[in-house]
């Protein structure tokens, strides 16, 4: 390749451990295409040069591939998803994903979809909702295999959503910054209460820029009392 945006994702998802072939590269580079131009109008990411996009946000949101278990139709919910991240990033290198985005901004639902549309990513529902009235809603108690936010909200308050929508063995996959104690310090006084444990938290560096990151995975193991 002598693209140096694809160069820089192809070289970056492969230091992760996720290798991706030419279709997912031309993916991402279309979603980088729309990225860029509807960045112009509506605030979705403040690095706009090729390598800071393609390792700050795709290959970032690719990190918690590993731990995402793979089975027919997984079902994914990524709370308050901005400009996609990290679930369009996840849905592309996975097809296998039934994705559900939620996020409360028209703007970015517009650009979401649109991605979508362009992508022809099937198996991706788009939700203009804050996560506090979806999560009023029975049709979705239980319904996901793993929920995902990235630094979206406090651990605590993210627990207590996260609960809400995972089916019983489901994981909450949070993608935090390099130093998460304090909010897994606050997390531990709201576990038991959601039905959740501690599972693990796994330390990331994104190559090329060092970017440090905490993946840090919570399990649901109750289903008779959602908070």
């Amino acid at each position: 390749m002598d693209d140096p945006f694809l160069d820089t994702l192809a070289s970056g998802a492969a230091a992760v451990g996720v290798p991706l072939g030419n279709e997912p590269l031309q993916l991402f580079a279309r979603y980088h295409q729309e990225l860029l131009l509807w960045n112009r109008r509506i605030n979705l990411i403040s690095e706009p040069s090729a390598r800071e996009v393609a390792l700050r946000h795709f290959v970032d949101s690719l990190t918690p591939l590993p731990w995402i278990a793979r089975s027919g139709g997984h079902r994914l919910i990524d709370l308050g998803c901005g400009g996609g991240f990290p679930g369009i990033p996840l849905r592309i290198a996975r097809p296998d994903l039934k994705l559900t985005l939620v996020e409360s901004s028209r703007k970015k639902v517009s650009f979401l979809s649109q991605v979508v549309r362009v992508l022809s990513l099937d198996g991706v529902t788009v939700l203009q909702e804050r996560v506090e009235t979806l999560s009023t809603r029975a049709a979705f108690v239980g319904r996901y295999d793993t929920v995902i936010s990235r630094a979206a909200f406090k651990l605590p308050d993210l627990i207590r959503k996260a609960a809400f929508f995972l089916s019983p063995g489901g994981r909450l996959i949070a993608l935090k910054g390099p130093e998460p104690e304090a909010e897994m310090a606050a997390a531990e006084l709201v576990l038991a209460g959601a039905g959740m444990v501690l599972e693990a938290c796994r330390h990331v560096s994104l190559p090329v820029i060092n970017l440090q990151r905490n993946i840090i995975i919570y399990s649901r193991v109750r289903s008779d009392d959602f908070p």
